[in-house]
């Protein structure tokens, strides 16, 4: 795939939060999404700003201890996954929870790492860093993995909103 990964500098949580919901509309049916980052950089917060921008208005909680959140909305089935408590990828068939990843649902994946070689490939990559500005500051880099990530990224990056929501 396309081998520029755009990063961007993230000040604070509430840039987290915009770039999230920026990403939102370009998300299609079958995408999987893996968000990586150490503990507290911020997947959560960003799958939060994601279901937020869509309409969601309920509590979101990380699924640590559930494994998978579930959310419907008209367009998609959006899953939001965690598999940090995971002890070894088999646990990810163990749980029937290869049978989320279908053509009408969106995955987004905390924690990939540690469900392969059984997890689907992504689509795109979010990963967040830590930044050194301060306490909250972080890097997001996002990479196309495939078409549909590729086409994803492609219009986050021509809507110049979304853009400048995360750039700074």
């Amino acid at each position: 795939m396309d081998s520029s990964s755009p990063r961007f500098l993230l000040p604070d949580e509430a840039a987290t939060a915009a770039c999230g919901a920026a990403l939102w509309p370009f998300l299609t049916p079958g995408m999987v999404v893996y968000l990586e980052g150490g503990l507290g950089s911020g997947k959560t917060a960003l799958a939060r700003a994601v279901l937020r921008a869509g309409g969601y208005s309920g509590p979101v909680k990380s699924p640590s201890y559930s494994l998978v959140e579930v959310y419907v909305f008209s367009r998609l089935y959006l899953y939001h996954f965690d598999f940090y408590r995971f002890n070894g990828p088999e646990e990810f068939l163990d749980a029937g929870l290869d049978e989320y990843f279908r053509n009408d649902s969106v995955c987004l994946v905390e924690w990939p790492d540690k469900a392969r070689p059984y997890l689907p490939p992504p689509s795109l990559v979010v990963s967040l860093a830590p930044g050194t500005d301060s306490e909250f500051a972080r890097i997001l880099t996002l990479s196309a993995c495939d078409e549909r990530g590729l086409q994803c990224l492609n219009a986050f990056l021509k809507t110049s909103t979304a853009v400048e929501h995360c750039a700074t």
